[in-house]
């Protein structure tokens, strides 16, 4: 996860992590990994020929937010799935919340984020602290407030509900009608990967290592949360169909500079008719819809504040963005890149 910086993309290799120190928050450990070859495999049954999936991810503990994906996603018709693809927990530290919004989420497919793998770390002295895996454009002080809020949370888990998130996968593959879908908390390499952040996706050498990623995985699409801003990044391609990514940035907190609202992606065979669409695109015979997940705001911000009060680490990092969105724009979100 990250914050409203948004600096001009490094001119590094930004899957290059190995020349990072190790340092807490900022490290990428090995277990992690995976090839994006893994992708090139069939959906299971209960996520293939999908008419509707909805991806939630960065839920970060927003127990209003979880309340209202639930009510738009039991609306839906047909063969419907839903997804939290990572970091559902982090804002909720206080024990109720937090077991509320674990049973929750149980209820539904979940991916591991890097919150929950390290809350699954049965060892509390991990090296990956929060295991976000931070680029170096992201302060310091960010990174150590992230593992105090993280070692916050770990005072929250139970032996029984670090079971559960152990249980959980780091990647899922799902078919909505005729579209091939990776699912994802990080990118096509690592569960804390950066490389569907909107940063590095502007950078047109980088985009170049994505496709090879995609030639690997042999799918029409990723979708990914992870680096906290949307963005629904098309890439050119050879074939008779583009490849994208898409990135919903979070459903817990606002997304754009004066939106409140959460955001989840909608993959459906058929379009969203709600006022809650705030952009889409249509590939291959299927809508792929960014959602708007709007709650109480007031409410919301009275109950992070009761858990993370003025002077906390949370409040610190996050209290800005809750009230005034980050410095992004809905006009940045999708991107188009030609044959």
């Amino acid at each position: 996860m990250t914050l409203e910086v948004i600096p001009p993309p490094s001119t590094e290799d930004p899957m290059n992590r190995d020349t990072m120190a190790a340092v807490a928050g900022r490290s990428c450990p090995l277990h992690y990994r995976y090839a994006p070859s893994v992708f090139a495999s069939k959906a299971p049954e209960h996520l293939s020929a999908l008419d509707v999936l909805y991806v939630v991810g960065g839920l970060y503990g927003n127990e209003a937010a979880l309340e209202r994906v639930v009510e738009l996603f039991v609306r839906e018709r047909g063969r419907a799935r839903m997804v939290f693809n990572g970091d559902f927990h982090w804002f909720d530290a206080d024990p109720a919340v937090f077991t509320r919004i674990q049973q929750s989420v149980m209820r539904f497919d979940a991916l591991r984020g890097n919150v929950e793998t390290e809350l699954a770390d049965e060892n509390a002295d991990a090296d990956a602290g929060c295991g976000c895996a931070y680029p170096d454009w992201v302060g310091d002080q960010v990174v150590e407030r992230s593992n105090r809020i993280h070692k916050a949370l770990r005072r929250c888990v139970t032996p029984d509900q670090q079971h559960e998130l152990r249980s959980l996968p780091m990647w899922l593959r799902a078919d909505v009608g005729p579209l091939r879908l990776g699912v994802v908390h990080g990118d096509a390499q690592s569960l804390a990967g950066w490389g569907f952040a909107q940063e590095h996706l502007r950078d047109a050498a980088h985009r170049e290592a994505v496709k090879r990623w995609f030639d690997e995985a042999d799918v029409h699409a990723f979708a990914s949360t992870h680096t906290c801003l949307p963005v629904f990044q098309r890439l050119a391609s050879k074939q008779d169909h583009a490849r994208w990514v898409f990135n919903n940035g979070a459903a817990g907190m606002p997304n754009f500079q004066g939106d409140a609202a959460g955001l989840i992606t909608r993959i459906a065979r058929t379009p969203f008719t709600g006022p809650e669409r705030r952009f889409g695109v249509f590939e291959c015979g299927v809508h792929i819809d960014a959602i708007a997940i709007e709650t109480d705001t007031t409410a919301w911000q009275t109950q992070f504040q009761q858990l993370w009060p003025e002077g906390s680490d949370a409040h610190a990092s996050y209290f800005n963005r809750i009230q005034h969105g980050p410095a992004y724009q809905l006009q940045d979100a999708v991107r188009q890149e030609e044959n």
